[in-house]
């Protein structure tokens, strides 16, 4: 169908035109609830013996914050999709690390909340995301928001289009002249991630045949599951490499579901990082245990797979592997 975009951005507005095919329904799973509150300040979490890495380390950077809010119009269907955009971006005039200074142009991570979450209850996480080195821009989904007084789930079929389309228009705003995010995101090294429905989301764009984002370089899956009314194959061509994360006292998404996703991913890069004993919230939302290990382990999957700035995979072992707490496998191999 074709959507016309309007877009605002503060005071200013432009006007876009792009074809979207959005595939149609379905029923649930999720928590219920969500968080809202004020960005905090990016905490630095120290690790002991930590592996050689490149400028691009968890606190490197001051972090910007900027919203926005994208109107697509795509016709009778589905009516207008306000799509609210939280954009946390390191700030290049307050580089903490000498190695980062002058470095000017860094990797997006779209982002997507579970259902009736928003982008807020993610704080700490994407600003850690954002103080290594990216551009993390989170969705609150039009009819999935924590703000919604009806929310309705069915419409996760519809988010992944949502998520493109964002996507579409933070690289038109660092494609443009001049502006806050003017030449800020590197316009090849697009990545996305989610937790819960968010995850099914961003599962889909990296693996379902409806649903592919073309040119992803890696994806981060959080509590994630094959959503069965996206209609397609899941896995049938060669995907971006994939990282699962799973709580292994997940009531919610229970392991079985982000397993079922990392073995039948046998086209590509994947891993799986256990924590052991660990809900559907707190290993995301927070500070609390085991959310650091989350926020180095994903850091280092990014910085090999996005960033390519010369970390290993042996970084993402280093900060996975604690005895009795987390445990990383890959290539379809059991933890």
């Amino acid at each position: 169908m074709l959507a016309v975009i309007i877009v605002v951005i503060g005071a200013g507005s432009y006007v876009a035109a792009q074809a979207l095919a959005r595939p149609g329904g379905r029923p649930s799973h999720a928590p219920t609830g969500g968080t809202t509150g004020t960005s905090s300040p990016p905490r630095v979490t120290p690790s002991p013996t930590p592996p050689p890495h490149a400028s691009g380390s968890l606190g490197d950077y001051a972090v910007a914050e900027r919203r926005y809010t994208f109107t697509e119009h795509t016709g009778a269907a589905l009516g207008d999709r306000v799509l609210v955009v939280s954009v946390r971006y390191p700030d290049v005039g307050r580089a903490r690390n000498s190695g980062a200074a002058g470095t000017s142009q860094f990797p997006l991570i779209a982002f997507a909340p579970g259902y009736r979450q928003c982008a807020a209850s993610y704080n700490d996480l994407l600003r850690e995301w954002a103080s290594a080195g990216y551009v993390v821009a989170a969705v609150n989904f039009p009819r999935t928001n924590c703000f919604d007084v009806n929310p309705n789930e069915a419409d996760l079929v519809n988010q992944p289009a949502d998520l493109a389309f964002v996507i579409q228009q933070l690289r038109r705003l660092s494609a443009l002249p001049a502006g806050p995010l003017s030449g800020v995101i590197s316009a090849t090294r697009v990545a996305v991630a989610g937790h819960s429905d968010g995850g099914d989301t961003v599962a889909a764009m990296a693996a379902m045949s409806c649903c592919r984002y073309p040119g992803l370089r890696a994806a981060v899956v959080l509590a994630g599951a094959e959503w069965a009314p996206f209609a397609g194959h899941w896995f049938s061509s060669l995907t971006a490499p994939m990282l699962f994360v799973q709580g292994t006292s997940d009531a919610i998404n229970p392991p079985g579901a982000s397993l079922q996703l990392y073995q039948a991913d046998s086209t590509g890069s994947r891993y799986y990082l256990q924590l052991n004993g660990a809900g559907h919230l707190t290993p995301y939302e927070g500070v609390g245990a085991p959310e650091p290990i989350v926020a180095r382990v994903t850091v280092a999957f990014l910085d090999h797979y996005l960033a390519g700035d010369g970390a290993t995979v042996g970084a993402m072992r280093h900060y996975a592997d604690v005895a009795g707490v987390s445990k990383l496998v890959s290539d379809g191999r059991l933890p």
